[in-house]
């Protein structure tokens, strides 16, 4: 069951479980207003609580839902009913509450949270802004320039600095969101603690010199992303409408633009592309290897042996009869290594390829490295992935030649401003060459090591879009001149 109801002494208590992160999906909305129902009608509960089981609170919409046609209930439709309900409703939070699990916390009238929680609407990552009344509650809370800032960043806010900006109303001891939750109930009852229903208070005054200097801020900063500059338009609206209504309203005919938005559909490609780029397809019931030589000096080498002993792995600087994978710092002799081992070279991006059969091709920026298999198994290349992962290192799996370096060397052969353009054709030819297991991985790597642009989703699916959708769009401050 998603959602089930229990009533514990005079407070009732609506639980949420749906393994991983509990993400809202239609199951969860449904079970939400039937338990609510539930909680209402039992004439000994005084007052409710929301709360998630498992390591989170809501984190989000459900993946699996992305690109469908939306179901009833929908959420905004949801937090509404939750913020209508008659009796004090508490939210309990722990872990994180993200997004749509953030936007259910502020329709309930009180908000609890254990201590290491964090909060946060990062819908603007995804080319979307919140949907469900964030844009149009958090401002009652805590301001229109702070929520412009929390909002357009996508940033998560930790439990302290969400008490202080009053996002939550107290950190909680307790040991469980249900200890939280049941006290914090208590105190409402008992009249130590105040509960409001968040749409009910004013709206913020209207802040014309907050409003312009993050116009200012983003023109300078991401002049050709669309949805940061719907979320200025959504908490400008805030202050302008009549009624919590007019505003939500308003927050939807945004919230749909952006749905309708090339660029949204690029960036949740870039979400799903960075799920699984360690998996080798078709290779079942790998593991990673136990004992682990690292031959050389490596700055990448200090982070396994951070990482190695959580992870169960041995690692040593001199390769024995019981090494499994053999991981070589550039400019180490391959022969040191035993002929029983698996062996990986660390490749710098300006590097030609490695002799080895696995290499490391290192990026220079962001959280990915691409791990190429040459000439070697499947499932050796799977096994060193999974290592690799283990010991805190991101890979993108790939076969020969490298994705990276042959789109880093289109990029620095191209003329100048031309770089983009060089990817694009760069990735087409690869995806051809089938040198990549995934044609996303080409672009995750693109944009996540070489600075492509995010927006655009990526060289190979940028390239591979009709010609109507690949043409130039214009940014948002040249569309407010047209």
């Amino acid at each position: 069951m998603s959602v089930h109801y229990q009533r514990h002494g005079e407070v009732g208590v609506i639980s949420i479980a749906n393994p991983p992160v509990n993400a809202l999906s239609q199951a969860v909305r449904s079970g939400l207003l039937s338990a609510l129902e539930e909680g209402l009608a039992d004439q000994q509960a005084q007052a409710l609580v929301v709360m998630a089981e498992g390591r989170t609170f809501i984190a989000g919409a459900d993946i699996r839902e992305f690109g469908k046609p939306p179901q009833a209930p929908l959420l905004p439709d949801v937090i509404t009913q939750l913020e209508a309900c008659s009796k004090p409703l508490i939210a309990s939070l722990h872990g994180t509450a993200l997004g749509g699990g953030l936007e259910v916390a502020l329709g309930c009238h009180y908000r609890v949270a254990l201590a290491g929680t964090r909060v946060g609407l990062p819908e603007v990552k995804l080319g979307l802004l919140p949907g469900a009344g964030g844009t149009q509650r958090l401002p009652r809370l805590v301001g229109v320039e702070r929520s412009l800032e929390i909002i357009t960043s996508g940033r998560f806010v930790d439990a302290a600095e969400a008490q202080d900006i009053g996002i939550i109303d107290a950190i909680s001891d307790a040991q469980t969101p249900l200890e939280a939750g049941l006290a914090a109930a208590k105190e409402v009852l008992a009249g130590q603690q105040q509960a409001r229903i968040t749409g009910q208070l004013p709206a913020p005054e209207a802040n014309p010199l907050a409003i312009a200097a993050m116009r200012e801020q983003l023109e300078t900063s991401v002049p050709a992303l669309f949805s940061p500059f719907r979320i200025v338009d959504a908490v400008d609206a805030c202050t302008k409408a009549t009624s919590l209504e007019e505003g939500l309203r308003r927050e939807r005919e945004l919230f749909l633009a952006c749905m309708d938005s090339p660029q949204r559909a690029g960036l949740i490609h870039l979400f799903f592309a960075a799920r699984n780029p360690h998996v080798v397809p078709g290779v079942d019931n790998a593991e990673p290897f136990a004992q682990i030589a690292l031959i050389g000096e490596h700055t990448l080498f200090e982070t396994f042996h951070t990482a190695a002993q959580r992870a169960n792995i041995t690692l040593t600087d001199t390769p024995n009869d019981s090494t499994e994978l053999c991981l070589l710092a550039p400019g180490e002799d391959v022969s040191t290594c035993p002929s029983q081992a698996v062996t990986v070279a660390l490749q710098p991006l300006t590097d030609s390829a490695s002799a080895t059969l696995l290499s490391l091709v290192l990026a220079e920026r962001g959280p990915f490295h691409e791990l190429v298999n040459h000439h070697a198994s499947a499932t050796d290349q799977q096994r060193a992935a999974l290592t690799l992962k283990a010991l805190r290192a991101n890979v993108v799996v790939s076969k020969s030649p490298s994705v990276l370096s042959t789109l880093y060397n289109a990029a620095k052969q191209a003329p100048d401003n031309d770089a983009q353009s060089a990817m694009e054709q760069a990735s087409l030819t690869l995806a051809q060459q089938g040198a990549c297991y995934r044609e996303s991985d080409i672009d995750l790597l693109a944009v996540e090591a070489l600075g492509y642009p995010r927006h655009l989703g990526g060289p190979h699916r940028h390239a591979s879009l009709p010609s109507h959708l690949s043409t130039h769009k214009k940014t948002p401050s040249e569309d407010a001149h047209s």
